[in-house]
C-alpha cells in the first residue's frame, strides 16, 4: 500500500461494507475493513441454520480469505466506539484508533423491539451465526425434554410463535413446519410431534406487505395447509419464557418465541453523534454523504437513503450493495475533483420462499426499474418456478466456491431424503435450556 494513498475506512463486513470493499481494490486508495467480527454472514440464509437446514460454515466466509486478493485492503477484527471527528479517527474497544480520510458506515441493522415487555429477554432474534445455532439448539432441546415428559407439549415446550409476517417470518415458519412434521416426526416416534405448533403472528392484515396482495395471500394459503397457524392483525402485547399475550387478549402458551417483526440501525448509529431518522437510521445526502460531513459517508441497513421522492428504500441487500458500487465510484469522483453524483437504486424485484417447491417472486415490469412505486405492474410468480429462481439466485449470490457447492449439495440432500443432516445439539453459553413448568 502506498504510503500517501488516501485512507478509506468501512466500519461493517456486511452486504454494503464488503461490496465497497471490492470495488475499491482498484482504486488508489488504501482500504482498511473494520468488523467486530472475522467472517462475512449471508443472512438471507440464516434460517435454514436454525432449522438444521445448513450448518453455520454454509453461509459465512472468512473476511481476509475474501479480500486476499485485494493488494490495498487490510482487515481489522475490531468493535468501534465513538470517532473524533476534528481528527478524524475511530476509537475502538480495545483502544486503538484508527485513522481515516474518508470514512464509511456499513453497520447494518439490529432487531428492533419497539418497547414490548419481555422480548428482549424472552424472544429470539436472528442476526447473527451465534442467533441462529443457539435457536437451532433451543429448538433440539425442547424436543428432547418432551421426548422424556410428554406433558410437556401442553405447555407449548414443542411450539413456536413467529412475530412477524415479512419474508424472513414467512421463511422461518415454513422451514419449522417442515422441519417439525418432516425431520422430528420420524426422530421422535414416540412422542406426538403433531401436537407441536407453528404460529405466525402479522400485525397486518397481509403477510409479505412489500409484495403484491396477490402473492401474500398465496402464502398465507399454503403455510395453513402445511400447517401454520396464521393470525393477521393481532399485535404481541407481552412476551414471557411460557407464553405469548397478544392485544386481543389470547394467550399462546410456548418456549421459543422468534421475533421477526422488524429492525432498527445498528448501535453503532447512537455512538457516532449524527443526525438521525426513523428507525435509528443515519439521515444522508442523495449521494450518500452525511450532511455537512462531506468525507463521510452511509449505505445499507444504517442509512437513510431515500429515493427521488423521498420515500427510505427498503432495509435488504440489493440496495447496500448497489449503494456500496455508487460510493465506490463517487469517492473516486471526489478524490478527483470531481462533483459526486446522487444514489438511484435500480429495483430488481423481491422472492420469499415458503418451503419445499414453494415460494413467491415479484418482478418490476418493465425490468428492471429505477422508479419503483405502489401501483407499478409487476411480473409474478409462485410455485416451482419461483421456488426454482429463489434458489438460483441465492446460489450465484453467495460468495465463495465452496459456499454454494456446500450449499447446493445440502439443498439436494435435504430435497432426496426429506432428512436435515445439521440437527445437532451444541453446548452454547447462551443457549437456552428446556424449561419445565413447576410441578404442583
Amino acid at each position: 500500500m502506498g504510503a500517501n494513498r488516501p485512507r478509506v475506512v468501512i466500519v461493517g463486513a456486511g452486504f454494503g461494507g464488503l461490496t465497497a470493499a471490492l470495488a475499491l481494490r482498484a482504486a488508489p486508495v488504501e482500504v482498511v475493513l473494520v468488523d467486530r467480527t472475522n467472517h462475512h454472514l449471508f443472512q438471507p440464509l440464516l434460517y435454514q441454520v436454525a432449522t438444521a437446514s445448513l450448518e453455520p460454515a454454509d453461509i459465512a466466509s472468512a473476511v481476509r480469505g475474501i479480500i486476499r486478493r485485494s493488494p490495498n485492503t487490510s482487515f481489522r477484527s475490531e468493535e468501534v466506539t465513538g470517532v473524533d471527528w476534528a481528527s478524524r479517527r475511530l476509537h475502538t474497544a480495545d483502544g486503538a484508533d484508527i485513522p481515516y480520510d474518508q470514512l464509511v458506515i456499513a453497520g447494518g441493522a439490529d432487531t428492533a423491539t419497539y418497547g414490548i415487555p419481555g422480548v428482549a429477554e424472552h424472544a429470539f432474534g436472528l442476526k447473527t451465526l451465534e442467533d441462529a445455532v443457539h435457536l437451532r439448539t433451543h429448538l433440539l432441546r425442547q424436543f428432547e425434554a418432551a421426548d422424556r415428559r410428554p406433558d410437556l407439549l401442553e405447555v407449548g415446550a414443542a411450539s413456536v410463535v413467529v412475530v412477524g409476517g415479512g419474508a424472513t417470518g414467512v421463511e422461518m415458519a415454513g422451514a419449522l413446519v417442515e422441519l417439525f412434521h418432516g425431520v422430528l416426526a420420524k426422530d421422535f416416534p414416540a412422542l406426538e410431534v403433531a401436537r407441536a405448533r407453528v404460529v405466525l403472528v402479522e400485525a397486518g392484515e397481509a403477510l409479505l406487505p412489500p409484495f403484491h396482495r396477490e402473492l401474500g395471500d398465496h402464502a398465507r394459503r399454503l403455510l395453513a395447509d402445511r400447517g401454520v397457524e396464521v393470525l393477521l392483525g393481532r399485535a404481541v402485547a407481552e412476551v414471557t419464557a411460557e407464553r405469548v399475550q397478544l392485544d386481543d387478549g389470547r394467550t399462546i402458551p410456548t418456549r421459543t418465541v422468534l421475533w421477526a417483526a422488524g429492525v432498527r440501525a445498528a448501535g453503532l448509529a447512537d455512538v457516532l453523534g449524527l443526525e438521525q431518522a426513523g428507525g435509528g437510521r443515519l439521515v444522508v445526502r442523495d449521494d450518500l454523504t452525511v450532511p455537512g460531513r462531506p468525507d463521510v459517508w452511509a449505505i445499507g441497513d444504517i442509512a437513510a437513503a431515500t429515493d427521488a421522492q423521498g420515500r427510505p428504500y427498503p432495509q435488504v441487500a440489493p440496495v447496500a450493495m448497489q449503494a456500496a458500487r455508487h460510493l465506490a465510484e463517487q469517492i473516486q469522483r471526489r478524490l478527483g475533483g470531481e462533483t459526486t453524483a446522487p444514489f438511484r437504486y435500480l429495483d430488481k424485484g423481491m422472492m420469499a420462499t415458503i418451503g419445499r417447491r414453494a415460494a413467491v417472486t415479484q418482478l418490476p415490469f418493465p425490468f428492471p426499474t429505477r422508479a419503483p412505486r405502489p401501483g407499478r405492474r409487476t411480473l409474478r410468480f409462485r410455485g416451482t418456478l419461483a421456488w426454482i429462481m429463489w434458489l438460483f439466485l441465492h446460489l450465484v449470490t453467495l460468495i465463495g466456491f465452496r459456499n454454494r457447492l456446500s450449499v447446493l449439495l445440502n439443498w439436494a440432500w435435504n430435497y432426496v431424503t426429506s432428512d436435515r443432516a445439521a440437527r445437532l445439539i451444541l453446548s452454547t453459553p447462551t443457549a437456552v435450556a428446556a424449561r419445565p413448568p413447576p410441578r404442583s
